[in-house]
């Protein structure tokens, strides 16, 4: 049987129609499930369960590498757990895609003082500071200048 253009047209119109809702259906899927699992994340380190934790930040990471928020979690939750190599190499890589992440600087201050690697913490922190200023948050740029000074106050006693 012949197909008139119009008929023709139609199936096409159709078949795009359901590619489509096809498409968005993946996608809305994916957000879901990446949103359980942030979520799930969030509560586990929230409930102190940082192993959980981390490996439900690191399955949203498979699915979506570009989350910051969910790598600056895996940060803490990594520094949290003692994995403080782990932590700053995380937080590193952080900053490479992101390099005016403020708290990925201040999370990363916090791990190197931890691993007594004071002039990397210190450069981190002024970059922290130097970034808070840039925004016009000058308390925040003031909070991280204070413990600039108790860190220096520390080392050179």
């Amino acid at each position: 049987m012949l197909e008139t253009p119009q008929q023709i047209y139609f199936i096409v119109a159709v078949a795009v129609v359901v590619l489509g809702l096809t498409i968005l259906g993946y996608f809305i899927r994916e957000w879901i499930s990446t949103s359980k699992g942030y979520e799930k994340g969030v509560t586990l380190y929230k409930e102190k369960d940082y192993k959980s934790a981390e490996a439900a930040f690191r399955d949203v990471l498979s699915r979506h590498p570009s989350n910051d928020m969910v790598h600056l979690l895996l940060g803490d939750v990594l520094m949290q757990q003692g994995k403080l190599e782990d932590a700053t190499t995380e937080l590193q890589e952080l900053i490479e895609r992101a390099p005016k992440n403020v708290d990925a600087y201040l999370k990363l201050g916090t791990a190197l003082v931890k691993q007594d690697k004071i002039e990397q913490a210190i450069a981190a922190l002024e970059k922290a500071r130097d970034l808070f200023m840039s925004q016009r948050n000058p308390q925040k740029a003031a909070s991280v200048e204070q413990l600039l000074q108790e860190i220096n106050t520390q080392r050179s006693t």
